[in-house]
């Protein structure tokens, strides 16, 4: 491994370290909230990376649903990491082996994927090197956030469930305004959840199928409205 590839890739990932401290705290908080043990909380960060993922996990996990929902939420919610893992698998070259990929791939999240990207001339150095202080913010979010949320009373806990709701609104909310697919994959996202919580019918659907559905539908349907023109279509 080359140091100075190491050390330009863990610069270039402290604002991402920095961020993802502070929304797996909310999901540190949110887990033991749930009934999570502290020591399970963070081993599911320190062992996944994923921040969509795990809130999803979280609800499969909370409603007590079979493993099938929570293997079919996960490989929905988080199959663009298989594009994005080929696409960095191009961009590193023949000569990279197997394991070192693996390594990459698993710190492969969407921001140090744009961090990757950016960079002009990529090696597994600088990914792992990103990679490793994006882990330590997110793992040491969800540490901190477990421990306060296993001794804070009922009042802060349920205010910190609040914010994390508001943050996720802060994040869609601007892009939705700027691009028609995601708000009309955000609306339909809203409605579709809202039939399975309140139309007796779909109510009893598990909460893991519940998203698998929302997530598909809502992507089918904006792919089909807003499809994507190929290079070197006429």
């Amino acid at each position: 491994m080359r140091i100075k590839e190491y050390l330009a890739g863990m610069k270039a990932g402290m604002p991402v370290c920095v961020g993802y401290f502070s929304v797996s705290f909310g999901f540190g908080a949110m887990a033991v909230a749930q009934g999570l043990s502290v020591w399970n909380t963070v081993l599911i960060s320190a062992t996944n990376l994923t921040s969509a993922g795990q809130f999803a996990g979280l609800t499969v996990i909370a409603a007590g649903a079979a493993i099938i929902e929570m293997i079919l939420t996960q490989l929905v919610i988080n199959s663009r990491y298989a594009l994005m893992s080929l696409a960095l698998g191009q961009r590193l070259g023949p000569e990279v082996g197997v394991g070192k990929r693996l390594i990459a791939a698993f710190f492969n999240t969407d921001e140090v994927f744009a961090l990757a990207m950016a960079r002009q001339k990529l090696s597994v150095s600088f990914l792992v090197g990103a990679g490793t202080v994006a882990a330590l913010g997110w793992t040491g979010g969800t540490a901190l956030g477990a421990l306060a949320g296993s001794v804070l009373p009922l009042s802060v806990r349920m205010a910190l469930g609040v914010m994390l709701y508001g943050m996720f609104i802060a994040i869609v909310v601007p892009q939705a305004r700027e691009e028609k697919p995601m708000l009309l994959s955000m609306l339909l996202a809203l409605v579709f959840s809202c039939l399975f919580a309140w139309v007796p019918v779909l109510s009893g659907v598990s909460a893991g199928i519940t998203v698998v559905i929302c997530t598909v539908a809502a992507a089918a349907i904006c792919a089909l409205v807003f499809p994507v023109e190929q290079e070197g279509a006429q």
